[in-house]
């Protein structure tokens, strides 16, 4: 009975952070962007990138502090942050280019993916002794505020044009229990697009919501993971990291589906960067600053998972230069394929 209130309870957080997501928090995302007058590739590598990443973030932050589960959870926040970059870069840039092809511009493309490989980098030589101190912490947060003024600057040092939007997305009809859970949501939290003035209410709200909503995930994780004999780090690599990546998945099919195709492929990619040096280097801050003096990382369990995306970072850049840039319903595939083969690999050598 526990383990099947655990999987409904896990089951039922994943679906409310997909409907609080989509229907809150990342139009909230949008309606700032456009107020700032943001590029569509820069807003994609920084503000839906943070947005939708926020549940990663979270369970980061709630797993390195041991707030759920009763014991040490550090590894499930990592392993969520790691397995979810593997399925932002191959699942999401996947799937946008299924539902619509496109060319990208290499500009931004460039741009992410060197500082993505410094990220990956960094992580490889943050994991090498098996724990995390002050200033590697450090490190992390200051290479993302590098990042983010990058980005910034990007289009002002290569010239190159942004992507106009094709379509208006409306606001989702939703049925049934979808259409109950965002009513629910909607007497606490404004729809933006419905009330465009309340953006930053909409947006703190929702933040609020994902931070709850990841608690259960991580403490149903660790229940979940005892009850099994299962290793927790392996359900972090894999379940809890696709389902905290639904909202990034979300983004990037919004995005794709307005023609913005560089947007959904800067959200995969910067939402990595995000996710590995502002949403590791963060919790990993605040506990080295007020509780502990290093943290225990289990590199057994992560490293290969770490060189894993380092080579699949690799493979996709030789993939967009061979076709020039343009990425359709084939590469699509072939990066889905090779997720599902990075599950496989996981579940023989992890669980």
């Amino acid at each position: 009975m526990s383990l099947l209130v655990a999987i409904i309870a896990i089951l039922a957080a994943l679906y409310m952070l997909a409907v609080l997501t989509e229907d809150f928090f990342i139009p909230a995302i949008d309606r700032i962007a456009q107020r700032l007058r943001m590029s569509s590739d820069a807003a994609g590598a920084t503000l839906l990138a943070a947005g939708s990443s926020a549940p990663e973030f979270f369970t980061a932050l709630i797993a390195v502090f041991g707030l759920a589960g009763g014991g040490d959870t550090a590894d499930v926040g990592t392993g969520t942050i790691v397995g979810s970059a593997v399925f932002n870069i191959l699942v999401i840039i996947g799937a946008a280019a299924l539902y619509k092809a496109v060319k990208l511009q290499w500009q931004p493309v460039v741009r992410d993916m060197i500082f993505y490989i410094l990220t990956i980098i960094m992580l490889l030589l943050a994991f090498s002794d098996g724990k995390i101190v002050l200033l590697e912490a450090i490190s992390f947060v200051l290479v993302y505020g590098v990042y983010v003024w990058t980005v910034m600057k990007w289009r002002k040092w290569l010239k190159y044009d942004d992507v106009a939007i094709q379509e208006e997305v409306d606001a989702k009809i939703r049925k049934g229990l979808g259409m109950a859970l965002y009513k629910l949501l909607n007497v606490v939290i404004p729809d933006p697009r419905l009330k465009p003035k309340l953006y930053v209410a909409s947006f703190l709200l929702a933040i609020a919501g994902i931070g709850a909503l990841s608690f259960i995930l991580v403490d149903q994780v660790i229940v979940i993971a005892g009850l099994l004999h299962i290793n927790p780090t392996f359900l972090a690599l894999t379940v809890v990291a696709a389902g905290t990546s639904v909202p990034d998945m979300i983004g990037s099919m919004v995005v794709a589906k307005q023609g913005r195709g560089d947007m959904a492929v800067s959200n995969a990619v910067g939402s990595n960067v995000f996710n590995i040096l502002f949403g590791l280097g963060i919790p990993w801050l605040l506990v080295l600053l007020f509780s502990k003096d290093s943290v225990v990382v289990g590199t057994a369990n992560l490293t290969s998972s770490v060189l894993l995306l380092l080579a699949t970072v690799i493979a996709i850049i030789f993939l967009l230069v061979v076709r020039k840039w343009r990425i359709g319903q084939k590469s699509g595939l072939v990066l889905i394929a090779l997720y599902i083969a990075y599950c496989i690999y996981v579940a023989f050598t992890v669980a």
